[in-house]
């Protein structure tokens, strides 16, 4: 995203969220639900540029001009899926029916004893991932998360959970530090999520077609993948009304190789592929796609000169603990 998208205030002050999450929580999910509408129009009537950005990618990805409903249909989903994060994270998963497709594949690289690195993306619910606290109690789960980009929901977050700042690997951090951390979770055999579908400002990217135009995706998860030489399962989690989501699996790699010669046509290559998964889901659930801004001019430094090094970074701890 731009310096101007990424500096957009956060929508809603800290009071909104705690009324939120003291309605969530003492009057249930039914009356909570009702606030979804006021906030729907909140959004639809205060937050012009996202509501403009949202005309726009539903254009897109409807085949059609996109009409005032389907905008507020949109943030709805997205008010949605925010305030269910208040139930999922409080550990209350039997209030959903959660479809889990794929869940052989990602158990078939668990199984290997090796971390493994789960790339998703701001489509539908990642906290969906908790569903796999159930299913695999004994493996810990790692979310890489900016967590400055919304401090009232973080705070409000962790006072839901307080367990959940430890289960968060923060990327407001440097890249060394963010790539070390990493390291060491999947040393440990966590999953380690990460989400893989936004720049930020001025970082490596490379192009791929997405909805009939090129966007631009970050490189370093790709980097940050092969330098460690762990598996990469795509992890998609949607959400589908009332209480209903669906979370799909599917391995990408059992070990991403990027040698240096052609990194950039590499690269390239994986995120075309990527991309077209990502595709797949947001045409098949297109009011599921979180990204309020103009994701096909974000600006980004050419990745094929970029000083940013994953493996380096890896190289380096390496070599200091066999010196050590």
């Amino acid at each position: 995203m731009s310096t101007v998208w990424k500096q957009r205030p956060e929508g809603g002050n800290r009071f909104a969220m705690w009324l939120l999450r003291a309605i969530a929580c003492h009057g249930g999910r039914g009356l909570a639900r009702v606030l979804l509408y006021p906030i729907t129009l909140y959004f639809m009537l205060v937050r012009g540029p996202e509501r403009r950005a949202s005309r726009a990618y539903l254009s897109r990805v409807l085949g059609r001009p996109s009409r005032w409903m389907d905008t507020a249909r949109h943030i709805h989903c997205f008010a949605s899926v925010i305030l269910d994060r208040v139930f999922l994270l409080s550990g209350r998963m039997d209030q959903f029916q959660v479809e889990v497709n794929g869940l052989d594949q990602l158990h078939a690289q668990m199984d290997k004893g090796q971390g493994v690195l789960i790339f998703g993306s701001h489509l539908g619910s990642f906290d969906a991932l908790r569903v796999l606290a159930q299913e695999r109690p004994d493996v810990q789960v790692k979310v890489v998360l900016d967590k400055a980009q919304a401090p009232a929901m973080t705070e409000l977050l962790g006072a839901l959970n307080p367990q959940l700042d430890q289960c968060i690997i923060d990327a407001s951090m440097d890249s060394t530090s963010i790539v070390m951390a990493i390291k060491q979770a999947a040393d440990d055999g966590a999953l380690v999520a990460l989400l893989v579908d936004r720049t930020r400002p001025e970082e490596p990217a490379l192009p791929a077609q997405f909805l009939g135009t090129q966007a631009h995706f970050p490189t370093s998860p790709w980097l940050i993948a092969a330098a460690l030489k762990v598996p990469v399962v795509l992890a998609f989690g949607v959400y589908h009304g009332r209480a209903r989501y669906s979370l799909s699996f599917e391995t990408f790699s059992e070990k991403l190789e990027v040698s240096r010669r052609n990194r950039a046509s590499i690269l390239g290559e994986h995120i075309r592929q990527y991309a077209q998964r990502l595709e797949h889901y947001t045409r098949l659930t297109p009011y599921n796609w979180f990204n309020f801004y103009d994701f096909w001019t974000t600006k980004h430094v050419d990745a094929t000169h970029a000083a940013v090094d994953a493996d380096a970074a890896v190289q380096r701890r390496t070599a200091l603990r066999r010196t050590a």
